[in-house]
């Protein structure tokens, strides 16, 4: 057995010696026969696919064609390799004696395995030609394991929650063959993406094709963009993921509050206070509202402060009830020049406040959806005088003069803070004055009788 496999190899290479001038005169442009005593040349080698995977099936379809005046009877084509390289899975049907008119082509259609890793291997095609010599023509198979890339190539430096983003997908191909039909999916319930699925009919070999996406995140999460495509008749698949971690852009509107103060009349409440954008662009439509468990209501259940624009401040005031004061959410809405709505909550904690502390507006994190924080007091401990929140005592019962006295106590309380007080001194010291005045007031007014 081993003698007839070297027999054969030799022989493999004599042909393959004495077919190469031939070859190089099919490949001409000016279509010169193979041989001198026929007018039958091949005139196309297709290759599908053009590039193979290590031992990947594939499709060799050689096309004929007589280019003399007379027609040539041709049978038994057929491809030999050296070593097994390349296996034959299906022969063409054409098998028997067929003629091929002046001016005609004939193709055969052979189905194959490369049976080799990286590298090129080489076959012959032969056939017999009736009444001249027979036709011997050589194929080069190309092997290439590398795979296609695919890589993030566009995205923001920063994802904004409920902003849209723009995320190119790079489809590489290092391949000497194109990749065909490939399919781009994609699905994720934290993010909008436009289009969830995408149809990219060929990468050509040796290039790069951009595919881009819109992104709407609405929370933290990682988006895996799915690849399917074929490379000739067997499917592939590959994938990336990007994660998303939303904050705010470089560029983005920073509101700031701070200045509270809190008084109370009964079960309604008033906040007062400044907010100011110490961001980069400026913040249009800004609203000042509370949030769950207060709900606005009164006077200035929302306050609209207008457009704020960077480094630019403005004072608001929002009257609510709240059932429970251990902690009331700040929320303030707004939009960028694009129209994008943006929301941030910031979160009062009234349990570190008490009467002769001030209230600070704390740190804050600002995103599009409702972030928290803390509006932690001062020194002065929490916002209570007793176990009961902002209470007078352990009953938890609310009163008016011990949030009078917190706002007098504190020096960024706001002059509005003061008003109920200073009109009840002067009504005070207005009634007391005409009291001890009133027997000389009865007197003057009955000479002016």
């Amino acid at each position: 057995m081993k003698i007839q496999t070297i027999l054969i190899s030799c022989g493999l290479l004599m042909l393959l010696a004495l077919a190469a001038p031939v070859s190089a005169a099919s490949d001409a442009v000016s279509g010169s026969n193979t041989s001198t005593s026929t007018s039958v040349y091949v005139s196309e080698v297709t290759m599908d696919p053009a590039v193979f995977y290590p031992y990947e099936e594939g499709t060799v379809i050689i096309t004929l064609k007589n280019g003399g005046s007379s027609p040539v009877g041709v049978s038994h084509p057929n491809l030999l390799s050296a070593s097994n390289d390349i296996s034959i899975i299906k022969t063409d049907k054409w098998q028997t004696l067929s003629y091929i008119g002046s001016g005609s082509t004939i193709s055969y259609e052979f189905q194959i395995t490369v049976n080799k890793n990286d590298g090129k291997y080489y076959a012959l095609f032969s056939l017999e030609v009736k009444d001249g010599q027979n036709l011997h023509y050589p194929l080069t198979f190309e092997v290439d394991s590398e795979d296609l890339h695919v890589a993030i190539s566009k995205k923001p430096e920063t994802f904004t929650l409920d902003s849209e983003a723009t995320v190119n997908l790079s489809l590489i191909n290092p391949r000497d063959g194109a990749i065909k039909s490939i399919y781009i999916t994609t699905n994720d319930s934290g993010s909008d993406i436009t289009p969830s699925m995408t149809f990219i009919s060929e990468v050509p070999a040796n290039s790069v094709v951009e595919v881009p996406f819109t992104i709407v995140p609405h929370k933290a999460t990682n988006i895996t963009f799915n690849i399917n495509y074929q490379n000739g008749d067997v499917k592939r698949e590959t994938s990336v993921v990007l994660p998303i971690n939303p904050g705010n852009a470089k560029d983005a509107a920073v509101p700031v509050i701070n200045n509270l103060a809190l008084t109370s009349s009964g079960n309604t409440y008033d906040l007062t206070g400044d907010i100011a954008n110490t961001g980069v662009t400026d913040a249009n439509g800004v609203v000042v509202t509370v949030g769950l468990p207060a709900k606005g209501t009164g006077t200035y259940p929302e306050y609209a402060v207008g457009s704020l624009a960077s480094d630019d401040s403005s004072s608001f005031e929002v009257t609510f009830t709240c059932t429970d004061l251990s902690s009331v959410p700040v929320v303030i809405k707004w939009k960028d020049s694009a129209g994008t709505d943006f929301s941030v909550t910031k979160t009062m904690d009234l349990t570190t406040y008490s009467g002769s502390g001030g209230m600070s507006s704390g740190t804050s994190s600002s995103t599009k959806s409702s972030g928290s924080s803390s509006m932690q007091g001062g020194p002065g401990g929490d916002m209570s005088g007793g176990p009961g929140g902002m209470s007078g005592g352990p009953g938890g019962s609310s009163t008016s003069s011990s949030s009078v006295l917190s706002s007098l106590t504190n020096p960024k309380g706001g002059l509005s803070s003061f008003y109920p007080v200073i009109a009840m001194i002067v009504l005070i010291i207005a009634g007391a004055v005409a009291y001890k005045k009133r027997k000389w007031i009865v007197s003057k007014l009955k000479k002016q009788q």
